[in-house]
């Protein structure tokens, strides 16, 4: 298990590798669903058993995959 972000942990045993919150199996495109769906923080955090700093983590991972993404303009 590798925790790539504070909060975020990837291990190739728990959802194939994808990024999880840290202690569980819920992976983290999973809580950016739900938050882009509309879902609020307390909603998320009873139906999935996290804290408010569960999401912000996974927030934070999001935030620094966008900002190493890197997009080419095809002309």
């Amino acid at each position: 298990m590798k925790e790539i972000v504070p909060g975020i942990v990837i291990d190739p045993a728990i959802k194939g590798g994808k990024p999880v919150i840290k202690g569980t199996r819920v992976p983290v495109e999973l809580v950016m669903g739900k938050l882009a769906g509309g879902m609020s923080y307390e909603e998320i955090t009873k139906e999935y058993e996290l804290t408010k700093e569960q999401i912000l983590s996974a927030l934070q991972y999001a935030t620094v995959v966008l900002s190493e993404e890197e997009i080419r303009m095809v002309p």
